[in-house]
């Protein structure tokens, strides 16, 4: 059996701020900074990986681009 709750971050801090200091010191020690850290590590390496797979202008694209940036600057000049 699997359940599964959509809970927000303030309601999750919220619910944890309501047990008993012992469970809190619990939930504290199952989470250790190695583990938060290489997680941390993982999801930069996604974003990198994300940002570096992107789309990229050609040279013809770019230059088209800071052609019509540079009317641009001169149309709101005048």
């Amino acid at each position: 059996m699997e359940l599964s709750m959509n809970v927000g971050f303030g309601q999750l801090v919220d619910l944890i701020n309501r047990l008993p200091a012992c469970q809190i010191a619990k939930i504290k020690n199952e989470f250790s900074d190695s583990d938060i850290a290489s997680k941390a590590k993982a999801e930069i390496l996604d974003f990198q990986r994300f940002i570096l797979e992107g789309p990229v202008m050609s040279e013809e694209q770019y230059s088209n681009f800071k052609e019509q940036r540079k009317q641009f600057s001169l149309w709101r000049i005048h």
